[in-house]
């Protein structure tokens, strides 16, 4: 809880105030004012140059009638699907560590998760594009040594989806219909450092005094973690769950590098962000890229919210 700084005390470390200038400063320019800046050109018909023509409210007009960038939403909301699906090995990953007795490993195994953290997400990425290779991938490589590929090409015969050939490799990234499981399959095991950190944060904080009350009432491994670890941690998983909605709604670079700027065959890949980009970037209509990232923001905006207002814990 925050206590009011007195009056007194305020003039008489007027001083220390100059230190958090700096700080504010470039918060506003680089944060704030290309915000404002976007608000401002969402109003007129911008091509990114110094020529412009205020048009007030005919982007958003344009944008509601829009039904790629509908289609977009539609395609991040079932990644945000995905991607809480993905949250779940992480939170398993950070109870495992944290149940490790020896301080010694629990450090080795944290020291594991952040080294991965320091390669450049531009350099995993390329990584994830080779792995979807319909030749020389290791995807396609995986399932022709296991057999699967067998079996896919057997169940599709039943189900008639089209989608895999005993002759043909699997084009995951050039076939819509695989797209989204593509995308879906990236990041595999899915366990998240930035996630395990907070997770184990959060488990680092439960009183010893609980776990032995636990073992003294002869409860299991998986009770503790469903009536102890995982109601405690409530609060690093709904932060999670914040960063993730955002991040889900804001991210393109994936979709950019793996499917390029149309988002794929069939545009299927298309989410609000790479559309912005595409409209910004390739067709060159600035304005019509900011009221795009306004409609983005509201969303994102309006989720933040409905999730700080219904997703509530209580311990």
């Amino acid at each position: 809880m925050a206590f009011p700084i007195s009056r007194q005390k305020a003039l008489r470390e007027w001083k220390l105030y100059f230190l958090i200038v700096p700080s504010l400063l470039l918060v506003v320019t680089f944060s704030y004012f290309p915000a404002a800046s976007a608000i401002y050109h969402s109003f007129f018909d911008w091509a990114g140059g110094e020529t412009k023509q205020l048009i007030g409210l005919d982007n958003f007009k344009r944008a509601f009638g829009d039904q790629v960038l509908w289609g977009s939403f539609k395609t991040v909301s079932i990644l945000i699907v995905f991607n809480l699906f993905k949250m779940i090995p992480s939170i398993i990953m950070a109870v495992l560590i944290h149940r490790v007795k020896s301080d010694r490993w629990q450090y080795l195994y944290r020291v594991m998760l952040v080294v991965p953290m320091i390669v450049p997400s531009l350099v995993t990425l390329f990584i994830w594009k080779f792995f979807f290779d319909p030749n020389m991938g290791v995807l396609n490589n995986i399932l022709d040594f296991t057999g699967i590929k067998t079996l896919l090409v057997s169940l599709d015969q039943v189900f008639g989806w089209g989608l895999f050939f005993e002759n043909a490799p699997i084009g995951w990234l050039s076939q819509p219909d695989l797209i989204l499981p593509s995308l879906f399959i990236w990041g595999f095991p899915w366990i998240g450092a930035v996630g395990v950190l907070i997770y184990l944060a959060g488990l680092q904080s439960i009183g010893q005094e609980i776990y032995e009350a636990a073992e003294l009432d002869g409860v299991g491994p998986f009770k503790k973690f469903i009536y102890i670890e995982l109601p405690l941690i409530l609060t690093q998983v709904r932060l999670s769950l914040v960063l993730l909605v955002i991040g889900t709604l804001q991210g393109y670079g994936l979709q950019l590098l793996l499917l390029g700027e149309s988002g794929g065959a069939g545009g299927r890949g298309m989410v609000p962000g790479l559309w912005m980009y595409n409209k910004a970037f390739v067709a060159g209509e600035f304005g019509y890229a900011c009221a795009v990232g306004m409609i983005l923001f509201v969303f994102i905006l309006l989720l933040t919210f409905l999730n700080n207002k219904y997703v509530r814990v209580d311990k």
